[in-house]
């Protein structure tokens, strides 16, 4: 098989993390062409991001204790990690190469005392870019042959938008499968950089937080590969949040569309945009554990077995958020009314998470995250309070429940059985929404009734019994 496996943060967070990982693929290499593409070691790309911080507001000593904490734990990880002397010594010769390159990008960014989002991708790549040679160093340590990659060296080619950016399909998968085929060819375990790739300029631009896993989809894609497993630090996708029920289950299949949802609505395990290269080439993705090999995780796949087909797969949730509603007589049969709210909160950079608008017409419900609420509620009342909409009131700490599942569609008496049994728990529920697919059923409640609310769905359809 070709696989193509992500190891997130967590699972090379130490030394003996990786070398559990050289080993495990090691024994997989002798059956299977492999490519490993790797997340930043955990807690680095946050780093990166606050050196950014640092900068902006013109704290240059702070940013260089910061620059050297960042250096010494890799260091620190290299010597750790690798047995090899020979090994060693060129891994940390060509980290320092990096490190030279990442204090003279500070350097410049203190001059300049200025962060532009070119500069901010160029400056969080490093994360990326100073693991996968750790990996790569720990593979030939267990004598197998292997070379890291970044994004832009194995041929991912994406558009100027820096921060968000997305690849150039063909140009991408004509590279990127050259690359790789030769590899393949001689016996080669590439380990290419998650999150980034560069424009056809050779500027590096990055995916956005999470963007590994779309790197790892891109790339399966471009090599045709069988399988691809996001591997991290958890069993795989769950029926519900264990720590809100104790009795959550391990989904063992999931369609494409299913798993959509669920990043949507909170599960943290996969970025939303992870499954944009696989819609059209269908191929297999298992979320897996690096820590308990022995669990197969969750396969998420176009078409899952008719015995894992369920009315509802598993409640979701998103906490820490807040509702907006906009209203006044000004707006019912106005036209454009929801274009001016929406485009004012896209400028203010606030991510709109749920919508709801009664018949009338005369008010708009938004559910945004508590972070975002006076980003929202300032370019609203500057904007258009007094002239579009005439009240705008505020209710904080709500939380967002999602019912998830493709047995819902035209199912009859779901919508009963949800709300009969938040009822019984005596959970008042504020907003509704359900999408015209029927794959889920939303709905807000008092963020200190969230717990409750998702257990007694959780009981009422019966997820334990999930096969």
């Amino acid at each position: 098989m070709r696989l193509v496996l992500k190891y997130g943060g967590t699972s090379i967070s130490s030394a003996k993390k990786i070398k559990d990982i050289a080993k495990h693929i090691n024994s997989l290499s002798k059956k299977n062409q492999i490519l490993i593409v790797c997340s930043a070691i955990n807690g680095i790309t946050d780093d990166l991001i606050e050196k950014h911080h640092l900068i902006k507001k013109g704290k240059k000593e702070n940013a260089k204790r910061l620059t050297e904490k960042i250096i010494q734990r890799h260091k620190l990880l290299a010597k750790e990690t690798i047995l090899n002397a020979k090994i060693e010594k060129d891994l940390l010769n060509d980290l320092d190469s990096d490190f030279t390159e990442l204090v003279a990008l500070i350097d410049g960014m203190v001059l300049l005392g200025e962060v532009t989002p070119r500069s901010l991708d160029y400056l969080i790549s490093f994360g990326e870019r100073l693991s996968i040679k750790i990996v790569s160093a720990a593979l030939l340590d267990q004598e197998i042959k292997s070379v890291p990659f970044t994004g832009k060296e194995v041929g991912i080619v994406t558009d100027s938008n820096f921060g968000e950016s997305r690849p150039l399909m063909d140009t991408t998968r004509l590279r990127v499968s050259k690359t790789v085929d030769s590899l393949f060819a001689k016996k080669i375990i590439p380990v290419v950089g998650g999150f980034a790739g560069a424009d056809q300029h050779g500027r590096v631009t990055t995916f956005g937080r999470g963007g590994s896993d779309y790197t790892a989809t891109t790339l399966a894609t471009c090599i045709r590969a069988d399988e691809i497993w996001l591997m991290s630090d958890v069993d795989g996708l769950m029926t519900a949040d264990p720590k809100f029920v104790k009795n959550a289950k391990i989904l063992k299949q999931v369609s494409y569309v299913e798993a959509i949802e669920m990043s949507l609505f909170g599960a943290k395990q996969i970025h939303p945009r992870t499954f944009e290269p696989l819609l059209t080439k269908k191929i297999p993705m298992r979320i897996r554990n690096t820590f308990n090999l022995k669990n197969e995780g969750t396969l998420i796949t176009a078409s899952p077995d008719a015995d894992t087909k369920k009315t509802v797969k598993c409640v979701s949730t998103i906490r820490h958020s807040a509702l907006i509603d906009v209203g006044g007589g000004s707006m019912v049969g106005t036209p454009g009314t929801a274009a001016k709210i929406f485009t004012t909160l896209a400028k203010a950079g606030v991510n709109v998470m749920m919508i709801s608008q009664n018949p009338s017409e005369s008010s708009i419900t938004i559910v945004v995250k508590n972070t975002d609420l006076d980003k929202a509620v300032n370019s609203l009342e500057m904007e258009l309070l007094g002239k579009t909409i005439k009240k705008l009131e505020v209710t904080t700490n709500v939380a967002i429940i999602a019912l998830i599942g493709s047995g819902m569609r035209g199912t009859i008496g779901v919508a009963s059985r949800v709300f009969g049994a938040v009822t019984k728990k005596k959970v008042n529920v504020v907003v509704i929404t359900q999408g015209s697919s029927e794959l889920h059923l939303a709905f807000v409640v008092k963020d200190s009734d969230c717990k409750s609310a998702v257990n007694a769905l959780h009981d009422e359809f019966e997820l334990t019994k999930t096969n």
